[in-house]
């Protein structure tokens, strides 16, 4: 039997360069670019759509692009009346990124571009997916709780209509800021798990909502995207600050996972802390629930202290959903709903310089030996 050399192992990947991009830099002294921008400057000045295009298309909108492009979004968003159908067929109370995933791939049949992979209908599907994973996680949340979905208002912005169409109530402006800040930090991340996923399945030349689907199924594990939702179930749990160092070290003791910190790039702190952590202010003094900045803080500084470990923007998210009045089965979809913008550029940039990813990995199994003599049928 050929042996090899025995190859070098980064358990998890950790480290290894998988492949280039020119979509996000994560820099590990926590810094975010996307295209060159700044997160902190795009979040603070510029909207969800015109993040999506410069994701998309590699420079920001001009007037009359972010024009066309928003026209579009609102043209997209209604669902084919058969997806409508089918979500409806779903039992009630079923998690809305079950929900999300079929929802998407059953998209699929319906996009006339699905089998071309050219750089030109890629970015009419991309417009398609991001109007229409909105809605259908509004539509399909509305419906496994018993309410009629609702139509989209073509004269909202995207994070307005998100609002609208899960709750009935057009939102107030200062609630379409904080959800269109919330869209812009999550758009994208680099070589996450859900946007390697869909990285990989493109790269077998897949179409666009087979790779989304695959990102969406990554996404739901509670160690990438679902982490806010079990982030703010311990937040509940902890209560208050003056409990926050007792119930970590309790945790600890036991060699638990502490939910909200650890990065595998970040060794600094998240870049999307800052900003996330300013919205949980502003929004617990404006509802009287001020306890959870200095909770969090806390857990901070007892983190950083036992671990050395920082903070990851669902320490903060956790809260803001909360406040926003989101159920916390939402926080996990409303990632998608951003972050669907960076996979569909990933995916992109995956077809127009693919090559097939097929790492190779190391054999631990015993060495070649012969089946029993008396193993035979």
């Amino acid at each position: 039997m050929n042996t090899e050399t025995k190859p070098s192992y980064s358990p998890g990947l950790e480290g290894v360069i998988a492949g280039e991009t020119a979509i996000c830099w994560v820099d590990p002294d926590a810094g975010l670019l996307y295209r060159g921008y700044d997160i902190h400057e795009l979040a603070s000045h510029v909207s969800f759509e015109r993040v999506a295009w410069l994701l998309l298309h590699g420079e920001l909108p001009t007037k009359e692009q972010f024009g066309s492009f928003s026209r579009q979004l609102a043209e997209q968003r209604p669902l084919p009346r058969q997806v409508i159908e089918v979500l409806r067929q779903f039992p009630r109370g079923t998690h809305p990124m079950d929900m999300l995933r079929t929802g998407v791939s059953m998209l699929a049949v319906f996009d006339p571009d699905l089998n071309d992979h050219s750089h030109e209908a890629n970015l009419r599907k991309a417009t398609r997916l991001i109007a229409q994973v909105s809605t259908l996680i509004t539509s399909g949340f509305r419906i496994a709780h018993g309410f009629e979905h609702l139509p989209a208002k073509p004269d909202l912005t995207h994070a307005a209509n998100f609002h609208y169409s899960l709750t009935g109530e057009p939102p107030e402006d200062w609630r379409t800021e904080v959800l269109d800040t919330i869209l812009v930090l999550y758009a994208d991340h680099e070589f996450n798990a859900s946007t390697f996923s869909a990285r990989v399945t493109a790269s077998s030349m897949a179409d666009m909502y087979a790779a989304v689907t695959s990102g969406l199924g990554a996404l739901k594990g509670p160690l990438h995207g679902g982490a806010n939702q079990e982030t703010m179930k311990m937040l509940h749990e902890i209560g208050s600050p003056d409990r926050a160092e007792s119930w970590v070290m309790e945790r600890l003791a036991r060699k638990e996972k502490i939910m909200g910190f650890g990065h595998r790039i970040y060794k600094k702190g998240d870049s999307r802390v800052p900003m996330m952590r300013e919205l949980a202010r502003q929004l617990g003094q404006r509802f009287g629930q001020e306890q959870w900045v200095p909770l969090c803080e806390r857990l901070e500084a007892v983190m950083e202290r036992e671990k050395k470990l920082c903070a990851n923007v669902d320490l903060y998210a956790a809260p803001v959903f909360c406040l926003l009045g989101l159920s916390s089965e939402l926080n996990t979809p409303l990632f998608a709903c951003s972050r669907i913008s960076g996979w569909c550029a990933h995916i992109i940039e995956q077809h127009d310089h693919n090559r097939l990813i097929r790492p190779r990995s190391l054999y631990t199994g015993p060495a070649k030996r012969a089946l029993p003599p008396d193993y035979w049928k």
